[in-house]
């Protein structure tokens, strides 16, 4: 509305309200008018004009019942505020914009915890740890945060304390493997005087205890618990030659059981070598064995393998080491020159000539090889022979050349099965050579051991 272009006249304790929401003319009644709405009140009167003589004023009508009221029957209004200094009315704002009072915002829904929801879905995937920790943060912040997700963090927390104490006890009870022996673990208790495998060290002595092993009823390789450490001079079933671990280069994650087993028959072959040099004086049915991780041990950061010796069948007396320091140099120069020979004899094919002749071959190559270089070792000038010794170390050099050329022909020739067995028959009159020369040098002739290993 606009602002009336005169000011309203100026009023009294007595004077007229003036609606500033109606025009001027609307505004100011008449005397008379305003005379006969304020009943039993008298307006001052002007003391400059003449007196006028009023008239009796006739009793007004009763009143209907439905008439508007008249202005002095309404009850008083206090008058209307000022016009803004702007010249618009101006509405004051609602305490909350957009609502009528009385109606206040509504409050915004409760969120869902993400700690809760990771620790549930950690829980359920079997990353028990993390579940666990995942549980305890959750729980934390929703009772902080008035949040939600409860539920889901218990339900991961609970998850992840049953997972981490399966875990744990999946380390403590994990297990190892050797081939020729089997797997072996830790179980919770062993027989009297017995010590778990991992107790025993490079030069022990061991015999297996009853109730120390478990045979896989699938046949595969035994599960070997606990050992009873013994003497090597009181009868013994095995002796350990010593531990290779797994190098790094292999890969973080677990190869499987069959590589693994592999790589732990490589490995083992070097230990077993260095500790046995004298590979005859090891007796007959003590066989190689090597213990290698399983999955659980490789998870747990284990990945060294076990090499020794052992027979199952049988106790023996003694011990089969002949490293380096226990031989002099006479002895240690005829075990390095008959120690690649005997290797490679060892590993003969399985096979039958018809199914294997291209490993056959292969191997008769290597054998001439091996033959050959026997032979250049023996003749060494520089070998320290004692002299009744050298005749037969001479004359062991010439039977290995001949057996050289007969591996030759097996590798070559027309008639495969024929050339290996008669290469075979050149190494086993050999024999009773190899036996004259260790007798001579104070070694092992192998009288024990029932087969002779060559």
């Amino acid at each position: 509305m606009s602002k009336p272009e005169s000011e309203p006249p100026a009023s009294g304790p007595e004077s007229p309200a003036v609606d500033p929401r109606k025009p001027a003319h609307e505004a100011a009644p008449t005397d008379q008018a305003e005379r006969a709405g304020r009943p039993g009140r008298a307006e001052q009167p002007d003391q400059q004009a003449p007196a006028v003589p009023t008239a009796p004023v006739a009793p007004p009508a009763p009143a209907s019942p439905w008439a508007a009221p008249l202005a002095s029957q309404a009850p008083p209004q206090p008058p209307p505020p000022p016009l803004p200094a702007g010249g618009w009315a101006s509405v004051p704002p609602a305490p909350q914009p957009g609502f009528q009072p009385g109606f206040p915002y509504s409050r915004a829904a409760p969120v869902t915890n993400g700690f809760a929801v990771a620790a549930l879905v950690t829980g359920l995937i079997v990353v028990a740890p993390v579940a666990l920790v995942f549980g305890i943060i959750a729980l934390v912040q929703i009772n902080r945060r008035k949040e939600r997700g409860f539920g889901m963090a218990v339900t991961g927390l609970v998850l992840g304390v049953v997972g981490t104490v399966l875990l744990s006890l999946a380390v403590v009870g994990s297990t190892f493997e050797f081939s020729g022996g089997g797997r072996f673990g830790q179980s919770a208790k062993g027989p009297a005087g017995s010590v778990p495998w991992a107790a025993l060290k490079s030069g022990d002595c061991y015999n297996t205890p009853a109730n120390g092993s478990r045979a896989d009823p699938e046949g595969g390789d035994e599960t070997l618990y606990w050992v009873r450490r013994v003497p090597c001079s009181s009868p013994h079933h095995g002796e350990v030659a010593g531990t290779a671990r797994i190098p790094a280069s292999d890969g973080p994650s677990y190869p499987g059981e069959a590589t693994v087993r592999l790589r732990a028959a490589e490995l083992c072959r070097t230990v077993l070598d260095d500790y046995a040099l004298d590979q005859w004086a090891i007796p007959d049915g003590m066989d190689d064995i090597y213990l290698y991780p399983t999955r659980g041990n490789w998870t747990s950061g284990d990945r060294y393998v076990t090499c020794a010796y052992e027979d199952r069948d049988g106790e023996h007396l003694g011990t089969v080491r002949t490293d380096r320091g226990s031989l002099n140099p006479a002895q240690l120069a005829y075990l390095e020159a008959v120690r690649g020979f005997n290797d490679a004899y060892a590993e003969q094919p399985s096979k039958g000539f018809a199914d294997a002749s291209s490993e056959y071959r292969t191997w008769a190559r290597r054998m001439s090889t091996a033959s050959r270089a026997e032979a250049a070792a023996l003749n060494k000038a520089s070998a320290a022979w004692p002299a009744e010794v050298k005749p037969a170390v001479h004359k062991l050099a010439a039977a290995q050349e001949a057996a050289a050329a007969a591996w030759d022909a097996a590798a070559s020739g027309d008639d495969l099965e024929g050339d290996v067995r008669r290469a075979r028959a050149l190494v086993t009159k050999s024999v009773p050579i190899s036996i004259e020369v260790r007798r001579g040098l104070g070694l092992s002739t192998g009288e024990q051991v029932p087969d002779l290993r060559v």
